[in-house]
């Protein structure tokens, strides 16, 4: 997963760009500067750089150019996530077990601290 993805995805932006990419099949890079209260260079390098992040595919069309979501790189990029969310419940559910033993011995030990009493 190149690291890139996660830079261009960090910018509010580029995140509003691929939530709409992700509502319609494709969409003009005219309609996109149309949506956003920035100049149409600024929209540009947004979309450059989600370009170079594989996040978006461009083709050209007359004098149009055509955005649409890359889904290839959405589904490597989800399935970095789902791999991170396993990892991360993998050790919560050890950290969960060490407490719950932890419980067990301190119940344990107080049933018999009432017991000598």
């Amino acid at each position: 997963m190149p690291n890139d993805i996660f830079s261009a995805l960090a910018d509010p932006t580029r995140r509003r760009i691929m939530e709409m990419l992700a509502d319609r099949e494709e969409f003009p890079a005219t309609e996109i500067h149309h949506r956003f209260p920035v100049s149409p260079q600024a929209i540009s390098q947004h979309l450059k750089i989600l370009r170079e992040a594989n996040l978006v595919h461009v083709e050209k069309r007359a004098q149009q150019r055509i955005y649409r979501i890359n889904t290839e790189a959405m589904e490597q990029l989800e399935a970095w996530s789902r791999n991170m969310r396993q990892r991360w419940s993998k050790r919560l559910d050890t950290l969960e077990a060490v407490l719950k033993a932890e419980m067990v011995k301190t119940a344990e030990a107080q049933a018999r601290q009432e017991d000598t009493d």
